[in-house]
């Protein structure tokens, strides 16, 4: 998607979003149901739309986040091109301008320059700040990725890297299989409605709902169902306290396909540079925040007796 920017934020309806977010969603609730109902579904339909909900999914999160944004490994420049491929076909922005709102998003978090600030509401976190705000562009703080040449490229070439990947791609693949009706539904609208509702979710529900595992004064919060719907990214009160990590989820049972597709990569030199954040340190920060938690509890017993006392 277009996100318009000026010397924001300032109120106005971006109709290109709101149109574009409305339609995808209205033909995903309303069209694939009635597919349903008279084609039925094939197993190349099927095929196409888990493979475009993965690869897109996992592009965000392991391309766009952790290794565009945070930098926390390098990558060669084949799966830096998958990443910036299929993450244009989500349609959330080229990865330099992903990568700058969300440095900004963890520099003032929680504050007016916090480009989805859950303080202005739930609604505004999770897509009001898309469809109804102008952001200021400022690409100050991303002057690393502008020196490689991909990113450049596909951020001057956004449009044409979004349509390619995102929807003349799955329209071949599903015409070549017979199904373009099916392809344009599934794999285009209703991949796109999950995709980016999951992607949102770690903005507006992170933020509001969850355990404070790291820093409990923190509004990222660790959310299970999150993280599933988001290749992990939904262990927010970690990666907040600890975002130069390639890894949200830390503990074995954790879901994190994102961790296991870098440590996969890196396997075969794919991958290098894996930051991790010691386990020394992870431990500190759990018992500082549990200890916290027992002095804050401490004191509100505290205050409660002497409230009871005094009357």
């Amino acid at each position: 998607m277009n996100i318009k920017t000026t010397s924001g934020p300032i109120r106005e309806n971006i109709w290109l979003n709101i149109i574009f977010f409305s339609g995808t969603t209205v033909a995903a609730l309303i069209g694939c149901p009635f597919y349903l109902s008279r084609f039925g579904i094939s197993s190349s339909e099927i095929f196409l739309f888990i493979f475009y909900l993965w690869a897109t999914g996992i592009s965000v999160t392991a391309g766009y986040h952790r290794l565009f944004s945070h930098v926390t490994y390098k990558a060669h420049p084949l799966v830096e091109f998958f990443f910036l491929f299929f993450g244009a076909a989500a349609f959330e922005m080229s990865a330099l301008g992903w990568s700058s709102q969300h440095r900004d998003h963890h520099r003032y978090v929680d504050t007016e320059n916090d480009p989805y600030n859950i303080k202005k509401g739930f609604f505004y976190a999770h897509i009001g700040w898309l469809i109804f705000w102008k952001h200021r562009s400022n690409l100050d703080n991303v002057r690393d990725l502008q020196k490689n040449s991909l990113v450049m490229h596909q951020d001057k070439h956004y449009l044409l890297w979004a349509v390619s990947s995102g929807i003349l791609m799955p329209l071949v693949l599903g015409f070549l299989s017979g199904h373009l009706l099916g392809a344009f539904l599934f794999s285009i609208c209703l991949r796109l409605t999950v995709v980016y509702h999951s992607t949102f979710a770690i903005n507006s529900v992170c933020h509001m709902f969850g355990k404070a595992t790291y820093d409990i004064y923190a509004t990222a919060k660790d959310h299970w169902l999150v993280a599933f719907l988001t290749n992990g990214e939904g262990y927010h009160n970690f990666h907040h306290r600890f975002p130069g990590d390639y890894r949200n989820g830390v503990r074995w049972y954790q879901w994190d396909p994102s961790k296991w597709l870098i440590g996969f990569l890196s396997w075969f030199g794919l991958s290098r540079d894996l930051k991790r954040v010691s386990d020394f340190r992870i431990l500190e920060a759990r018992l500082a925040a549990e200890q916290q938690m027992a002095r804050d509890s401490a004191d509100k017993i505290f205050e409660s007796t002497n409230v009871a006392e005094n009357e």
